[in-house]
Protein backbone atom coordinates (compact mmCIF):
# COMPACT_ATOMS: atom_id res chain seq x y z
CA UNK A 1 0.00 0.00 0.00
CA UNK A 2 1.15 3.52 -0.74
CA UNK A 3 2.23 5.60 2.28
CA UNK A 4 0.05 8.50 1.13
CA UNK A 5 -2.96 6.56 2.43
CA UNK A 6 -1.88 7.67 5.91
CA UNK A 7 -2.76 11.22 4.94
CA UNK A 8 -6.46 10.57 4.38
CA UNK A 9 -7.51 10.00 8.02
CA UNK A 10 -4.91 12.49 9.24
CA UNK A 11 -6.19 15.31 7.01
CA UNK A 12 -9.83 14.46 7.67
CA UNK A 13 -9.25 14.75 11.41
CA UNK A 14 -7.02 17.81 11.07
CA UNK A 15 -9.34 19.84 8.84
CA UNK A 16 -12.80 18.28 8.59
CA UNK A 17 -13.33 17.61 12.30
CA UNK A 18 -12.83 21.18 13.56
CA UNK A 19 -14.75 22.57 10.56
CA UNK A 20 -17.65 20.28 11.43
CA UNK A 21 -17.55 20.94 15.18
CA UNK A 22 -17.01 24.70 15.11
CA UNK A 23 -16.01 26.49 11.87
CA UNK A 24 -14.14 29.23 13.75
CA UNK A 25 -11.88 26.55 15.25
CA UNK A 26 -10.42 25.76 11.84
CA UNK A 27 -9.44 29.41 11.37
CA UNK A 28 -7.95 29.57 14.88
CA UNK A 29 -6.00 26.33 14.37
CA UNK A 30 -4.55 27.65 11.11
CA UNK A 31 -3.29 30.83 12.80
CA UNK A 32 0.46 31.06 13.32
CA UNK A 33 1.76 33.35 16.02
CA UNK A 34 4.00 36.24 14.94
CA UNK A 35 7.60 35.03 14.64
CA UNK A 36 10.74 36.83 15.71
CA UNK A 37 14.35 36.32 14.65
CA UNK A 38 15.33 32.65 14.42
CA UNK A 39 11.69 31.63 14.81
CA UNK A 40 11.16 32.74 11.20
CA UNK A 41 13.86 30.32 10.09
CA UNK A 42 12.27 27.60 12.23
CA UNK A 43 8.91 28.33 10.60
CA UNK A 44 10.40 27.84 7.12
CA UNK A 45 12.08 24.61 8.23
CA UNK A 46 8.82 23.46 9.84
CA UNK A 47 6.87 24.05 6.63
CA UNK A 48 9.56 22.43 4.47
CA UNK A 49 9.71 19.36 6.73
CA UNK A 50 5.91 19.16 6.73
CA UNK A 51 5.84 19.30 2.93
CA UNK A 52 8.64 16.72 2.78
CA UNK A 53 6.72 14.35 5.04
CA UNK A 54 3.54 14.70 3.01
CA UNK A 55 5.22 14.41 -0.40
CA UNK A 56 7.60 11.69 0.75
CA UNK A 57 4.69 9.46 1.71
CA UNK A 58 3.65 9.29 -1.96
CA UNK A 59 6.94 7.52 -2.71
CA UNK A 60 6.92 5.13 0.24
CA UNK A 61 5.22 1.81 0.85
CA UNK A 62 3.47 0.77 4.04
CA UNK A 63 5.14 -2.38 5.36
CA UNK A 64 2.80 -4.37 7.55
CA UNK A 65 4.28 -7.47 9.12
CA UNK A 66 4.60 -9.00 12.58
CA UNK A 67 7.67 -6.96 13.56
CA UNK A 68 7.98 -4.64 16.56
CA UNK A 69 8.46 -1.79 14.07
CA UNK A 70 5.10 -2.42 12.42
CA UNK A 71 3.21 -2.90 15.70
CA UNK A 72 4.90 0.11 17.29
CA UNK A 73 4.28 2.19 14.18
CA UNK A 74 0.63 1.21 14.11
CA UNK A 75 0.24 2.03 17.81
CA UNK A 76 1.91 5.44 17.37
CA UNK A 77 -0.09 6.28 14.26
CA UNK A 78 -3.48 5.26 15.68
CA UNK A 79 -2.69 6.82 19.07
CA UNK A 80 -1.65 10.01 17.33
CA UNK A 81 -4.88 10.08 15.30
CA UNK A 82 -6.92 9.56 18.46
CA UNK A 83 -5.05 12.25 20.36
CA UNK A 84 -5.36 14.60 17.38
CA UNK A 85 -9.13 14.07 17.25
CA UNK A 86 -9.58 14.64 20.99
CA UNK A 87 -7.23 17.64 20.98
CA UNK A 88 -9.01 19.30 18.07
CA UNK A 89 -12.41 18.59 19.61
CA UNK A 90 -11.26 20.26 22.85
CA UNK A 91 -9.61 23.08 20.88
CA UNK A 92 -12.88 23.75 19.09
CA UNK A 93 -14.57 24.94 22.28
CA UNK A 94 -12.39 27.38 24.25
CA UNK A 95 -13.59 29.39 27.22
CA UNK A 96 -15.17 32.85 26.79
CA UNK A 97 -11.74 34.52 26.56
CA UNK A 98 -10.60 32.14 23.78
CA UNK A 99 -8.20 30.16 25.99
CA UNK A 100 -8.18 26.36 25.83
CA UNK A 101 -7.59 24.71 29.21
CA UNK A 102 -10.19 21.93 29.12
CA UNK A 103 -9.95 18.24 28.18
CA UNK A 104 -6.44 17.15 27.20
CA UNK A 105 -5.29 20.75 27.57
CA UNK A 106 -5.37 20.12 31.33
CA UNK A 107 -2.36 17.80 30.84
CA UNK A 108 -0.45 19.40 27.96
CA UNK A 109 -0.37 22.90 26.53
CA UNK A 110 0.38 21.45 23.09
CA UNK A 111 -1.44 18.15 22.58
CA UNK A 112 -1.97 18.76 18.86
CA UNK A 113 1.79 18.95 18.27
CA UNK A 114 2.26 15.77 20.30
CA UNK A 115 -0.43 14.11 18.17
CA UNK A 116 1.31 15.19 14.95
CA UNK A 117 4.60 13.81 16.23
CA UNK A 118 3.04 10.46 17.16
CA UNK A 119 1.29 10.17 13.78
CA UNK A 120 4.43 11.06 11.85
CA UNK A 121 6.64 8.71 13.90
CA UNK A 122 4.08 5.97 13.26
CA UNK A 123 4.20 6.72 9.53
CA UNK A 124 8.01 6.57 9.54
CA UNK A 125 7.99 3.23 11.37
CA UNK A 126 5.28 1.73 9.16
CA UNK A 127 7.15 2.72 6.00
CA UNK A 128 10.52 1.76 7.51
CA UNK A 129 11.94 4.99 6.13
CA UNK A 130 15.00 6.60 7.70
CA UNK A 131 14.42 9.56 5.38
CA UNK A 132 10.91 10.08 6.75
CA UNK A 133 12.13 9.59 10.33
CA UNK A 134 14.76 12.29 9.76
CA UNK A 135 12.12 14.68 8.41
CA UNK A 136 9.90 13.96 11.42
CA UNK A 137 12.73 14.80 13.82
CA UNK A 138 13.49 18.03 11.93
CA UNK A 139 9.77 18.83 11.97
CA UNK A 140 9.55 18.32 15.72
CA UNK A 141 12.64 20.39 16.58
CA UNK A 142 11.39 23.27 14.42
CA UNK A 143 7.91 22.90 15.95
CA UNK A 144 9.44 23.60 19.36
CA UNK A 145 10.47 27.07 18.17
CA UNK A 146 6.99 27.68 16.80
CA UNK A 147 5.50 26.63 20.13
CA UNK A 148 7.70 29.15 21.91
CA UNK A 149 6.36 31.88 19.60
CA UNK A 150 2.79 30.72 20.26
CA UNK A 151 3.37 30.84 24.00
CA UNK A 152 4.70 34.39 23.78
CA UNK A 153 1.63 35.35 21.72
CA UNK A 154 -0.69 33.64 24.24
CA UNK A 155 0.94 35.56 27.09
CA UNK A 156 0.28 38.79 25.19
CA UNK A 157 -3.33 37.80 24.42
CA UNK A 158 -4.37 36.16 27.69
CA UNK A 159 -1.95 37.72 30.20
CA UNK A 160 -2.01 36.43 33.77
CA UNK A 161 -4.53 33.66 32.96
CA UNK A 162 -2.07 32.10 30.51
CA UNK A 163 0.87 32.62 32.88
CA UNK A 164 -1.04 30.68 35.57
CA UNK A 165 -1.88 28.00 33.02
CA UNK A 166 1.82 27.72 32.10
CA UNK A 167 2.70 27.18 35.76
CA UNK A 168 0.11 24.41 36.18
CA UNK A 169 0.39 22.54 32.84
CA UNK A 170 3.52 21.26 31.13
CA UNK A 171 4.45 22.32 27.62
CA UNK A 172 4.41 18.76 26.29
CA UNK A 173 3.81 15.86 28.69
Amino acid sequence: MNGALFLIPFLLIRFALPAFLEPSALRRAAHFAPMQGKERVAYCIYQAANAGIFLGLFFLTIRLDASWRAWGGLACYLGGLGLCAVSLANFSFPDASGLNTNGVYRFSRNPIYIAYFLCFIGMALLTASIFLLTLVLVFQVSAHWMIRAEERWCLEQFGAAYARYMQKVRRYL
